[in-house]
């Protein structure tokens, strides 16, 4: 009896350390809201493309347009939008459920590893749409997405690591195919995400 006793005060212990130490509350549903909102910016890209005449297919380097700049901008600000507010509103709930509070210490460090190479890798992108560098701008949002997601790893589920290396992966791979961006973008940040929400739902409900 004694000894059922010490394992079950260890596994409660460890229970504690975990949770102020990781923020475990992350919901495997906003990562499937996440990437279902890539898709349909994708497709809906594509149609924008197809109206401009433009065949991002074909492996050219296209100019485009400054109207048609603001409007892929404009797209990716509501996808993000979309992302945020779906990742917000699951976790939320699930912290809700848990009896876990979303904003604390670990909380705050979470979103400052997470955001650090994600808002450097978005000045990045910035600096390649003002060069007219339209081309590698999907493969430094895959890479500088996986490498937030592998830093914010340490303070969060550790699985969200494995989405990180599939992301820097994919951005390495499409470097080697410039033409086919908005393809490897719609694997990346759709497809993907949207497997590990379901994965991690499954998991951790």
């Amino acid at each position: 009896m004694e000894s059922k006793n010490y394992h079950e005060d260890l596994s409660h212990i460890r229970t504690m350390m975990e949770r102020s130490s990781r923020f475990i509350s992350l919901s495997g549903l906003s990562g499937v809201v996440a990437g279902l909102a890539a898709i349909a910016g994708a497709v809906y890209v594509y149609f924008v493309f197809q109206r401009e005449g433009i065949d991002y297919f074909d492996g050219e380097r296209n100019v485009f347009s400054p109207s048609l700049v603001k409007e892929l901008v404009t797209i990716g600000i509501a996808i993000l939008v979309v992302a945020i507010l779906s990742g917000y509103i699951f976790t939320a709930n699930k912290s809700k459920r848990k009896g876990l509070k979303i904003w604390d210490a670990t909380t705050r460090r979470l979103l400052v590893t997470f955001a650090i190479p994600l808002v450097t890798g978005g000045f990045f992108c910035l600096a390649l749409l003002y060069h007219h560098l339209f081309v590698l701008i999907a493969p430094a949002t895959l890479l500088f997405y996986g490498l937030a997601l592998v830093s914010a790893e340490r303070y969060t589920l550790t699985d969200i690591k494995y989405l990180g290396y599939c992301q820097i992966i994919l951005g390495l791979i499409s470097l080697f195919f410039l033409g086919w961006g908005l393809l490897f973008w719609t694997v990346g940040f759709g497809a993907l995400h949207i497997v590990y929400g379901l994965i991690m739902h499954k998991k951790y409900r």
